[in-house]
């Protein structure tokens, strides 16, 4: 999500930190499944997502003993909503406090989806991740979006708002600046694993035989040639490149796009269209069998000491 580079040892003549030795908890592996479609069953538009209908199949799939959390980010009528990244991170690194401290829990001016629904503390509790939402115009949802903008504090955020009087933008630059912010930047969700499947309809039945929109009059605007992308998923690159940059590892055969609905009127790619959908459904469930393989594989990651991190420390 950031456009330029963090610095190297060769650049800025300091070494990076050393990454510390985790320790290893005994306890049953933790996963956080999260919905990305802004559709909700109990508001506008008054039915069902696919996301969420996907999230409770995996759910149901997940080995017994696992400790699964999930998590539907649907809009809401009178329910709080993402807040805006504030950009901090532009001003200094140290700035950028980590969990977020521009927002907090239970705000009655600025009420916070993010605090409100304690997402930094169980996405640092988890192992790992397995995010599901639609192609939304060639890109993730406005949902999923926002969720990752606000994990900028995660890749080197400041762990210690104290030092900067919480929100001191020229202390906030001296302390990036000394050699103290070096041994408190680090990648606060390191070592986690996400899956990511992303779905489309192909257009549904809004493309000609010429593979152009039907209802654009000037056929010339729009070549089919040069779409973004051949490959659906890379709709959702922008997340997985994060992910990866802040140390989260996402494997490619976790990073998935199926179809529904390709063809079809939206009226008739509804929750019960898509399990009709035989072949797409199997692509999910592969990739379900995938995340879970990769999962166990790797084993417990997350610490006591992430989720204690990832307490808010600003009061509202």
């Amino acid at each position: 999500m950031r456009s330029y580079a963090m610095p190297t040892p060769e650049k800025d003549g300091h070494e990076p930190p050393t990454a510390a030795v985790r320790p290893t908890e005994h306890r049953p592996l933790r996963v956080l499944l999260i919905a990305g479609s802004q559709r909700r069953h109990n508001s506008c538009p008054g039915l069902d997502s696919k996301a969420r209908a996907l999230m409770l199949r995996m759910a149901a799939r997940m080995p017994p003993g696992w400790q699964v959390d999930t998590e539907d980010l649907g809009n809401q009528h009178g329910k709080p909503k993402i807040q805006a990244c504030n950009a901090c991170v532009s001003s200094s690194m140290a700035l950028c406090v980590y969990p977020c401290n521009c927002y907090g829990p239970r705000s009655t001016n600025q009420p916070d989806l993010m605090w409100d629904l304690d997402l930094y503390g169980r996405l640092a509790r988890a192992d790992a991740w397995a995010l599901i939402g639609p192609t939304n115009w060639y890109g993730p949802t406005t949902n999923f979006k926002l969720m990752f903008d606000r994990l900028v504090c995660a890749a080197g955020g400041n762990p210690r708002p104290d030092l900067i009087d919480k929100k001191d933008t020229l202390k906030a630059q001296a302390l990036e600046r000394s050699p103290e912010w070096r041994q408190l930047t680090r990648n606060h969700l390191e070592g986690r694993s996400a899956g990511f499947f992303t779905y489309c309809d192909g257009g549904a039945n809004e493309l000609g035989k010429d593979g152009r929109p039907t209802l654009v009059r000037d056929k010339e605007w729009f070549d089919p040639a040069e779409e973004p992308y051949s490959d659906e998923r890379l709709a959702y690159q922008g997340l997985v490149w994060q992910c990866r940059y802040s140390g989260i590892e996402v494997p490619d055969e976790l990073w998935v796009a199926g179809a529904f609905g390709e063809g079809k009127p939206y009226a008739d790619d509804q929750v019960e269209d898509m399990m009709s959908a035989k072949e797409s459904i199997k692509a999910f469930d592969a990739w379900a069998s995938a995340f879970i393989r990769h999962v166990e594989k790797k084993g417990v990651v997350a610490t006591k000491d992430d989720e204690r991190a990832a307490l808010s420390t600003t009061n509202v």
